[in-house]
This record gives C-alpha cells, structure tokens and sequence, in this order.
C-alpha cells in the first residue's frame, strides 16, 4: 500500500518514493542544546518519529540522521537578522559559568531524557556539528572556487543571489527581502540575506583553524555538512519545524545544491506549531511548559504522547490541560483494555479475514500524510468492534508499532495495602456478608482504586486521578 507525505516544496501531496525501494534516508533537524526542551521542540520530534514508525510499519528500513548543534547558532538567526547576535552556546555557558562543551552534554541529556520518557526512537545516527568541522571546511572552500561564497574580512559569506532558485522552498523572493530590508548589520554584505559559511573569531570560545583564519562555522553549513557524510548528497526526507523553512532549510537547499550539482532533498516535512491555549508559547505569557512541568501535575510523559497522536502534524497543536487529561484517561482506558484482554487470552497468531480489513483501514489512515488522528479512531473501532479477544490484542499491539504507547509493557500495578482489602471483600462476600463488604469497596474507592466483580472474580482497577 503506497504511502503518502506533503511536500513543503511542490506544496501538495505525493506518493512516497524513495532513492532505493526498500532504503529511506531521513535527516531529523536536531536541537541546539543551549537550554532544556520544551514540549513544543518534543512535539515536533514526536511527529518525526510517527513519519518514521510509519514507514517502519510499511517495511522500508530507515536511516535517521539527527545533528547535535553546539556551535554557530546565533541568538538572531531565528529572526531573519543576517545571522548576528551571540552564539546560544557561548551565552549559557557565561550565564551557568560553564564551558561550552559542558553545556552541551548537560541538555544532550537531558533532551534525550526527555525522548526516551516520549518512547521517541534513538536516530541512527546522532552527530555533534563540532565533530565535524573538517567537513564544513570542505564544502565552504568548494563553494568559494564555484564562485557561490566571497570574503568579508571578518567571514566567509553565501552570495544568494548566484543560486537562481533562491528561495523556491518557502516562496520567499530575494529581491523584494533585499528592497525590504531595514537593516544591514553586517558590513560588506551584497545582500542583507546573504549568510554566513565560516565566521573568523579568534575571542570565541570554541575555535577552530581554518584557510580563512580562526573561528567558528555558521549554523546553517552544519547540516549540509552532517547530512552528505552520514546519508550521501541526497536525501529523501528532511524534516523540521515550520520556523526551519526560512532561513535554514532555505540555505540548506542553497549551498547543497551548489555544491554537489544535484537535488539536495526529495521530500520536505514540516511541522507546525505547539500553542498553549491558542497563543504562541512563551515565558513572558507564563504558558512555557517542559515535560518536567506536566509530569510535576501527575501526568505521564506518554499521556502527552497520546495527545499529539490525536493532532495532524500540518495543524497547530493547541495544548490545554483539558486536553492532556482527556489524553490521560484515554490512554489509560486503552491500556486497560489491552491488560483485561491479556489476562483472558494470548494475541491471535493468524489474523481473520475481518481483523486483516481493519489491518488495512489502519494502514491506509496513517499511509494518508502520517495520519496519526486517523489511525487511532481505527484502533479505538477495533476496541470496541465484536471481534475476539486475542484478534483484538493481536491487531492494537500490532497498531502500536505506530502509536508507540508501550501498551504491551503496561502493567497494572495495585498497592499491596488495596490488594489485601480486596481480598478480605471476597472472603466477606462469600460468606454473605455484603454490608460490610461494601464498607470495604468505599475504602478502596476513596483510595483512589475500584473493584469490578466479574465471572471469573474481582478485579481491581484504577480510578483516574483527574
């Protein structure tokens, strides 16, 4: 079954076809480890790795590549100011009186704490753009002698203008930006856009020698750079936030392409925003969460993972706490399930012929443009369809392979203290003595437990918190 993305730069979907036919080769926009994620940055990597279990699930073997960046970026390259502003890095390392290199391997850390507690897969490959300085050096000194970089005398500089096809990923036009323009901030500059390959620098903290004089590289050439050593000169996919489309993956595409002669990126995945409440997340608004935050409220990391399952990526994901404790009690509704379903029986080995259209009606969903929502409505119909137990176990353990839930590594976990009162109910029930058994039964519900009585005995269940 063939699967479908939207490509930011045909602006349309299409059918999925990589370079080789089993083969995908993914490049992951990674974080700059200046400060702790927040669960805006997770949302976009969760949906990074739903496009990758999907693909998994379709039988392509895929390799992610995601760079570490702690060099280079500036604290205006987000804002389209011709990459001024300090290095991320050198500001937190001066604020926490730490050297860089320690600030980067205290957030790696934590950032991928963070993943792991989303159940987001590891890349295959993770690289530090400041393990790989020899390889932007190449590819800068390549676009100098093709005429595509010029020399300012305190960096190396992208002319935007030799690359005729500026500006085709987001739609942005160089001459209206260089007319529009208030600011010239770096002098020398042939166009304001213009961006910066090699920065020379010898007060920076991290520093390298290079044929134009020590320094550090710009935050754009890192990914060039990481991409072609690790998956060659094309790509299948590449992925990023929406706010990566001008000016990085922008300046990617450039100095790639002019570069190698071919194009650098088949497909082009983006995702949007994580808002609060509607409104952009920030600190200032008292709406900046991390997935510390959520936890210290009592939800769980996967309950937030739940969440963004139920959003398209291409949407903004508005986070409400509402929403979070829906997706809580939704996710632990469907572990209990999986759980009552496991004590009665084992997951089916062969699939009916029923089981396998639901099979391909969850396919055919996530297939759609990663179409998570979709696809988690087909296995709530699964749940609550007539099929068997065990076709039921066997086909949403089988569906979690995209979901990544860890519904088969749940376990229901009942304190020994309400383990003993439940007990002791059962021996009053059985000798008839009802009252006080139901005295019992309020206890164990005001401790944040239930008991059902069933055929094969009671079983004890949590009662949401929320």
């Amino acid at each position: 079954m063939k699967v479908n993305i939207y490509n930011t730069m045909s602006r349309k979907r299409e059918e999925f076809r990589p370079l080789k036919s089993d083969y995908v080769r993914i490049y992951d926009c990674g974080p700059t480890v200046y400060g702790y994620a927040h669960i805006g940055n997770m949302w976009r990597y969760l949906a990074s790795d739903f496009l990758r279990r999907i693909l998994e699930y379709n039988g392509y073997r895929v390799k992610q590549v995601m760079n570490i960046t702690d060099v280079g970026h500036l604290t205006e390259d987000d804002l389209l100011a011709a990459d001024t502003g300090e290095d991320k890095m050198e500001v937190t390392a001066r604020r926490e009186k730490k050297t860089p290199l320690q600030v980067a391997a205290y957030y790696t850390k934590a950032y991928f704490r963070d993943r792991r507690a989303l159940n987001i897969f590891d890349p295959s490959v993770t690289c530090k753009a400041t393990e790989h300085i020899p390889q932007m050096i190449k590819i800068i000194q390549g676009l100098e002698k093709k005429g595509y970089a010029y020399r300012l005398p305190d960096r190396i500089c992208y002319d935007v203008q030799k690359f005729k096809s500026y500006g085709q990923l987001s739609g942005t036009n160089v001459e209206k930006l260089k007319m529009g323009a208030r600011l010239e901030p770096i002098k020398g500059k042939k166009n304001p856009y213009d961006f910066s390959l090699w920065v020379i620098d010898s007060h920076h903290l991290m520093k390298w020698p290079s044929p134009w004089g020590v320094g550090y590289p710009g935050w754009h050439i890192e990914c060039s750079a990481m991409s072609m050593e690790y998956l060659g000169p094309q790509l299948d996919i590449h992925s990023g936030g929406e706010d990566n489309i001008f000016p990085h993956h922008e300046n990617e595409i450039a100095q790639s392409e002019a570069y190698t002669g071919k194009r650098f990126v088949r497909y082009w995945f983006h995702v949007r925003h994580n808002l609060v409440n509607g409104q952009k997340m920030s600190k200032s608004k008292g709406n900046f969460y991390q997935l510390d935050d959520l936890e210290k409220r009592g939800y769980e990391p996967l309950a937030y993972r739940y969440l963004c399952l139920t959003n398209h990526y291409r949407k903004p994901l508005n986070f409400t706490f509402p929403a979070l404790k829906a997706s809580q009690k939704a996710l632990m509704k469907l572990r209990l399930l999986v759980w009552q379903w496991r004590r009665e029986t084992k997951p089916a080995e062969k699939l009916s012929a029923a089981a396998k259209e639901w099979q391909s009606k969850f396919l055919r969903a996530v297939n759609n443009d990663v179409g998570t929502p979709q696809g988690l409505a087909v296995a709530w119909k699964v749940a609550d369809s007539g099929l068997p137990a065990a076709m039921k176990l066997a086909l949403i353990l089988d569906f979690d392979r995209v979901l990544g839930l860890k519904l088969a590594e749940w376990k229901l976990k009942v304190p020994l203290k309400i383990r003993k009162l439940a007990a002791e109910r059962e021996k009053l029930r059985r000798r008839g003595k009802y009252q006080e058994a139901d005295k019992l039964r309020l206890e164990i519900k005001k401790a944040g437990w239930q008991v059902q009585d069933g055929s094969n005995g009671a079983v004890v269940l949590p009662r949401s918190k929320f």
